[in-house]
């Protein structure tokens, strides 16, 4: 496991660095898409959705994605468009209306979770792709921190009814390692911060990651799956992996803008 994680940060990181930093913004939006797309079809299937329903949640998220990049103005109308296009098509897919309720809210909940909060990098790869790489190292060095410091000296759980393998050791691990992902990124790459808005920056993102994971963790929980799919052999499918950034990047968008660090 130690091995993997190494080799995937060697290979992924710098391919992820040039990505973000050498390319137009479009390509972030692109790659948003993809692992929009993704994520959502394995949220849509741990809860057995319809593939109907599935298929229009996919198209959905996309679209809001896509036109949050191009034109923000028109965000509010596009998501309540979709839901309404989701509400229809449930109406005419099955006759019975029992449990119409619940298979209609699993599909916009998945909208606003995973493409909603995914939003808030288009907005930061706007202010520079710096922020979008300070966002996503501090995420892997608190996901690091938080596995290897709860592995090593975690001892009391942290939430048991939700995570069994979370540790209060592993949390205040997360915390440190967004702390020091972020002071590592703004020593390199962005002298333009404070070292304390740094730590400010990063504590605030491991500490958002956690509630990332605990949140994608509960849902699992409720849906009796252990990963949300198989795609990634030895670590879930592409939401295990997003479920950090999710929290993460609107907390950290909210708190540069309120540090006045972007427009």
């Amino acid at each position: 496991m130690h091995r993997k994680r190494l080799i995937v940060a060697c290979l992924l990181v710098p391919i992820f660095y040039l990505y973000v930093m050498y390319l137009p913004a479009e390509y972030l939006l692109f790659l948003l898409v993809l692992v929009s797309s993704a994520a959502l079809m394995e949220f849509y299937s741990m809860f057995r959705l319809h593939p109907a329903l599935r298929y229009a949640g996919v198209v959905s998220g996309a679209a809001m994605l896509a036109v949050f990049f191009a034109a923000r103005y028109f965000f509010t109308d596009v998501l309540l468009l979709c839901a309404m296009a989701i509400m229809g098509i449930r109406l005419f897919l099955k006759r019975d209306p029992a449990a119409s309720l619940s298979e209609v809210a699993a599909v916009i909940l998945g909208l606003l979770y995973i493409p909603g909060l995914l939003t808030f990098q288009l907005s930061l790869v706007k202010a520079g792709p710096v922020w979008i790489v300070l966002l996503y190292i501090s995420v892997w060095v608190s996901d690091s921190m938080a596995y290897y410091v709860g592995k090593g000296l975690g001892k009391r759980k942290l939430y048991p009814e939700v995570s069994p393998n979370k540790t209060v050791a592993g949390a205040v691990g997360s915390v440190i390692g967004g702390g020091a992902g972020a002071l590592f990124v703004r020593s390199v790459l962005m002298p333009q911060i404070s070292p304390y808005q740094a730590v400010l920056l990063g504590s605030a993102i491991g500490l958002a990651s956690i509630v990332g994971d605990l949140v994608e963790s509960m849902f699992k929980r409720d849906a009796g799956v252990k990963d949300s799919s198989n795609l990634l052999p030895g670590h879930g499918g592409i939401l295990d992996k997003l479920d950090s950034v999710t929290f993460a990047g609107p907390v950290f968008y909210w708190l540069c803008a309120g540090l006045g660090l972007i427009g």
